[in-house]
C-alpha cells in the first residue's frame, strides 16, 4: 500500500493543534506499520531547503519526500475552488490513499481520500475565526467532505458535530482520539531545568499556566477577569502566565490585562517551543484550559501527562478528554473560574489527587493507538485485510 500524506500542516514555522495531531499520527505509523510506503506532499516553491529541513525526522526507508518546486501552494489552495486543477498535477498517480489532515480535499487526487475534520467551531464560534479561514472553510468543506472517502475526527463530540452541521452520514465517519508524547510530555522534576525557562520567560514563584493560542474561542478574558476576582480576594495568589502565539483577535487579551490593572501579575511569554513546553507545564501550580469549544483539547491532555493538575470546560469534547481526573468548571461564569483557581492555589492534596488521576488517565491516549485506528480505515478503503 502506497500512503501519501499532505505535508503542509507539518512545515508550518509555527505548529498548531492541526501540525502537533499530524506528527503523532504520520510518526506513529511509521514506526508501528511498517511495510508500507509512504510520503509526504509539499510546495517547494519558496523555502524549499527550509520546508525539507522540517520534515527530516520523517525520512527513513519506508517514507519520502514528494515535493513540488514549480507551483506555489498559497496559490493552489486560493484557486482550487475556482479552477479545479488536479491535485495529481503536482503530486502524481502513485498513492492509493492520500490523507489531508487539515479539513480540505482539493480536486483530481488519486486514488483514496481520506480528510480530517478536527472540529466545527467556525460554524458555532464565527465571529472568533479569521475572515480568511471562514471563507475557505465556506467555499471548500461541503466539497471536500464529498470528495474524501472516509473523514476522520478526534471525538464523539466532533463526530456529532460534523452530522449535525454538514449532514454527513454517520459511518462514514471514524472518531481517531488524538495520543500525547510521553517520551516529551512527562513529569519534569530537575528543578533546575524549570527554574531555567522560568528565568527565561521572567517568571517568578509559583503560576498558573495556560498554554494555547491567544485566541476568543479560548475564553481567555474571562480567564483574566476570574484572576483579577481571586487576586482582589487572594493578593498572594499565583502569578497567570499566558503562553502561547498571537491567534485572532489577540489584541483585546492584551487591553484587558491593561484595564483590570494585572501588567505585573500577568505574564505573557509568547510562543513556546516543543522542548520548553512539558518544562513550563510541570513547573505549574495547575494548568488553566477555560476554552469555549475544542474538537478535542490537547494542551489539558498535556498538562495531565506531566503530571500538572488541570482546571477546564465542562463543555465540548473537554470532559469527554479528561474524565474525572480535572476540574470542571462553566466556561461562561467567572466566579466558577475563579472557585476552581482558588481551590487548585488552596488545596494540595486535591492537586494530588488530580496529578494522580490525570497522569493515569495521560496513558489511555496513545499516537500508537491512534495510528492503528488510522491504518484500519486505509485498509478498509483499499481491501486489504492485513
Amino acid at each position: 500500500m502506497n500512503i501519501t500524506f499532505d505535508a503542509q500542516p507539518l512545515i508550518d514555522n509555527q505548529k498548531t493543534g492541526v501540525g502537533f495531531c499530524e506528527a503523532g499520527i504520520v510518526s506513529a505509523l511509521l514506526h508501528s506499520h511498517k511495510g508500507r510506503e509512504y510520503a509526504l506532499d509539499y510546495f517547494s516553491f519558496q523555502h524549499g531547503k527550509d520546508k525539507e529541513m522540517r520534515l527530516k525526522s520523517f525520512i527513513h526507508e519506508s517514507c519520502v519526500l514528494n515535493p513540488c518546486a514549480w507551483f506555489p501552494g498559497t496559490l493552489y489552495r486560493a484557486i482550487w475552488n475556482f479552477i479545479p486543477i488536479p491535485y495529481r498535477c503536482f503530486f502524481g498517480k502513485k498513492a492509493h490513499v492520500t490523507h489531508f489532515f487539515n479539513y480540505h480535499v482539493p480536486p483530481g487526487v488519486h486514488g483514496k481520500k481520506v480528510a480530517t475534520v478536527h472540529d466545527m467551531g467556525y460554524k458555532v464560534f464565527p465571529e472568533t475565526v479569521r475572515l480568511k479561514t471562514k471563507i475557505m472553510l465556506n467555499l471548500s468543506l461541503n466539497r471536500s467532505c464529498k470528495r474524501a472517502d472516509k473523514l476522520i475526527t478526534d471525538s464523539e463530540f466532533s463526530k456529532q458535530e460534523i452530522m449535525r452541521f454538514l449532514k454527513i452520514e454517520p459511518d462514514k465517519i471514524v472518531v481517531v482520539p488524538c495520543g500525547v508524547d510521553t517520551a516529551n510530555f512527562y513529569p519534569i522534576t530537575d528543578n533546575a531545568r524549570i527554574q531555567i525557562v522560568k528565568q527565561s520567560n521572567k517568571i517568578y514563584g509559583d503560576y498558573f499556566l495556560y498554554l494555547g493560542t491567544l485566541e476568543p474561542r479560548k475564553n481567555i478574558e474571562r480567564l483574566i477577569e476570574a484572576y483579577a476576582v481571586l487576586k482582589q480576594d487572594k493578593p498572594d495568589a499565583p502569578a497567570l502566565v499566558l503562553a502561547g502565539r498571537k491567534g485572532w483577535l489577540y489584541e483585546t487579551i492584551f487591553e484587558r490585562v491593561t484595564a483590570l490593572g494585572l501588567i505585573n501579575d500577568v505574564i505573557f511569554t509568547g510562543y513556546v517551543t516543543d522542548e520548553d513546553a512539558p518544562i513550563l507545564l510541570s513547573g505549574a501550580l495547575a494548568f488553566v484550559f477555560p476554552s469555549l469549544y475544542e474538537g478535542f483539547g490537547m494542551p489539558p491532555l498535556e498538562a495531565m501527562a506531566c503530571g500538572t493538575p488541570v482546571l477546564t470546560s465542562n463543555c465540548s469534547s473537554l470532559p469527554e478528554v479528561v474524565g474525572d481526573a480535572a476540574i470542571l468548571v462553566d466556561p461562561y461564569s467567572v466566579e466558577e473560574i475563579r472557585q476552581g483557581m482558588q481551590h487548585l492555589m488552596e488545596d494540595e492534596v486535591l492537586r494530588q489527587e488530580l496529578s494522580a488521576k490525570g497522569l493515569a488517565r495521560a496513558k489511555e491516549f496513545t499516537w500508537e493507538r491512534s495510528a492503528d485506528i488510522v491504518m484500519s480505515v486505509y485498509k478498509e478503503l483499499v481491501g486489504q485485510d492485513e
